[in-house]
Parts: structure tokens; sequence; C-alpha cells
């Protein structure tokens, strides 16, 4: 095994990843994850997917790619370079394709000189009618001469009509919320939100932690994945279920709405936990 496939299959085993899920993070073939590992790249398509598999590996094992591939170039193979490429020869067009392109010069020069008159007239044709609207429109600006005064009929002012106050609408009361430890299985453990609606999930990083945060479950929608050294807080709203993953459960502390916070040890161990939002009676 190579230095490279030994510090790559290292964080992958902190994680508690296996190749499978890797793979299906990845989406490299195994075999490929394999051949990174024990250092054999003959196995891999080429030099462009060796650098661009070992970055991806390393970004999902929580690994710096760039300082991966700069400390380890030595020994993974070279790009091709210039002297390589071989250069296409030049084919000359064939005698059947210049008589093609020959039979449609002389269709487009046809359509041409048709479209020229044609274009023509259409110009004609519209200068004419703008014209002639133009002649209608100044012999009927004089109105119609009669011998009858019209009367000016006096304008009623409307009294305004006074706009009823509004009355202010009530604000509605925020619901208490509670956080339940429903079960821990398969390593996971899960946590019921009530009420399941309006809620948003902090992550309160404290420490040196690598942490992934997914839809529904480990094999939902990435929300976002990182290792984080300086503290920070992490908002996600709760409209459906959060999966979260963090290397070390004694850097981070989870809160529901900033004010129910959620502790399940204190130790430098991984932790595994999901919310689900769940619709069903506050706590008064």
């Amino acid at each position: 095994m190579s230095d490279l496939g030994a510090l790559l299959r290292k964080a992958r085993e902190q994680r508690g990843y296996t190749l499978e899920d890797v793979q299906e993070y990845t989406k490299i073939r195994k075999r490929y994850l394999e051949a990174i590992e024990s250092g054999d790249y003959k196995v891999l398509p080429g030099s462009f997917y060796v650098r661009a598999f070992v970055k991806t590996y390393s970004e999902t094992v929580g690994l710096d790619a760039e300082e991966v591939l700069r400390l380890y170039q030595k020994e993974l193979p070279q790009k091709p370079t210039a002297d390589h490429v071989v250069a296409e020869s030049r084919m000359k067009p064939s005698r059947r394709s210049v008589q093609h392109n020959d039979r449609w010069g002389k269709i487009a020069v046809s359509l041409l000189m048709w479209a020229f008159p044609i274009l023509i007239a259409a110009v004609i044709y519209i200068y004419w009618s703008n014209n002639k609207e133009a002649d209608t429109k100044e012999l009927g600006t004089n109105p119609p001469i009669t011998s009858e005064t019209s009367t000016p009929t006096p304008s009623v002012s409307a009294s305004p009509t006074p706009t009823p106050s509004a009355t202010p609408t009530p604000t509605p009361s925020v619901p208490a919320v509670a956080v339940t430890l429903k079960e821990t299985k398969n390593k996971i453990t899960y946590y019921d939100v009530t009420p399941g609606a309006g809620h948003k999930l902090k992550i309160d990083v404290t420490g040196d932690v690598w942490i992934e945060v997914r839809e529904n479950d480990k094999k939902g929608k990435v929300l976002y994945t990182k290792s984080l050294k300086d503290p920070i807080a992490l908002y996600f709203d709760l409209t459906t279920p959060i999966y979260v993953n963090a290397g070390r459960m004694d850097h981070v502390a989870f809160y529901v709405d900033e004010t129910t916070p959620v502790s399940d040890a204190d130790k430098a161990g991984s932790i595994k936990v999901i919310f689900t939002p769940v619709t069903g009676t506050s706590v008064q």
C-alpha cells in the first residue's frame, strides 16, 4: 500500500465509512477506490482521472484535497505533455461534398434574386400606407361646425368617504418546541421535534471537527460537508428530517430554535443523529 493510499484509508476508517459508502457518495467504482488505496494506478483509465478521483476521495473523507495532491504529487502519475498529443490529419473535402455545396450555393443565389424585388415592393407598400393614414388624420382634425351652442354641464364634486380604521390583527403566539429522544438504532440517534413546522436546527461547533449534514438520512442530498477548525454556528430549516454526522461529539452541540439544547455525550467520539419534525401537540 502506498503512503497516499494509507492516508486515505485511515481517514475513511476514522469516519466509519466502507468502500461501498465512498462509492455511493462519490460515484467512483469500488475497484478504482481499491486501486487508489493500494497505489495500483494502472487500473485507472488515465492520469487525469487519477488526480480527479484522489481529489474527490479526499474531500469525501474530510481531507484538504489540494494539500493532499501537493504532498503526494511525486507518487501520482504525471499529466500528459503536449508531445504525446497526436495531431489530427487534415482531410481534403471530397468531390461529392464540393458538388453538394455548389448546388446549395446556386439555390441560395436564386432565392436572393427572388427575395430582393419582393422586399422592395413591401417597403413601397408600407411607405404608401403610412402616408395615406397621415393624410386621413389631418383632414379629420377640425371638429364639425353646428348651429347649436351646448351648455356646459356643471361638474359635481363627490365628498370624500371616511376610511374606516383598520383593526389590528393579533400576532399568533409561537408554540413551544419539544425535542424527544425516540431511539438509537445502527449507531444513529433519532430525535422527534414537536410541533413539526417553523423550526430551525442550530449546530454549534466549538472545536476541530469534521461534519456532514444531509436531508432525510445518510444517503440523502448533501446540505453541508467540511472539516472545521474554528468555532462556527450552522443553521438549517427543519422542514424535512436532518441527518448529521460529526467526527467528535464533544466539539458540537445541537439547538432547536436557539432555546432547546440537545446534548448526547461529551466524549471524543463520532456522533450520528437525525432530527425529524413531527406534527403533534406542542408543549405548553
